[in-house]
């Protein structure tokens, strides 16, 4: 069995990689830092990589599509994790709040 892998559009933020380094995000990069990620999970796809996480907001359908798409693809059953901020932490990568907000009022949830 290979390891499990954690693949996230933040990535693309850290210098050295996650928790390596400084995380320094520029929002005109979302669209590569998204890219990346998608690439990287589909290669773990390719290698059957048992579990693959893919932590990202992923606050509408759009944004999961992909992921869906190449799960049904390489085969692999889809499991989609929500977490809430019950405690009221603020956000580890100093999210603004009007960008929370505006993250909270497109977030939507499917059940059937």
């Amino acid at each position: 069995m290979l390891a499990d892998e954690v693949h996230s559009a933040d990535d693309y933020f850290y210098e050295n990689g996650p928790n390596v380094d400084k995380y320094d995000f520029d929002a005109s990069k979302l669209g590569a830092a998204h890219g990346q990620c998608k690439t990287r999970v589909e290669d773990a796809m390719k290698s059957n990589v048992e579990r693959i996480v893919v932590a990202n907001t992923n606050t509408t359908e759009k944004e999961l599509n992909p992921y869906i798409k190449l799960a049904e693809s390489y085969g692999y059953q889809i499991i989609s994790l929500i977490v809430e901020n019950r405690h009221g932490n603020k956000s580890v990568h100093g999210v603004p709040s009007d960008v929370l907000d505006a993250m909270e009022k497109r977030f939507t949830i499917k059940l059937k």
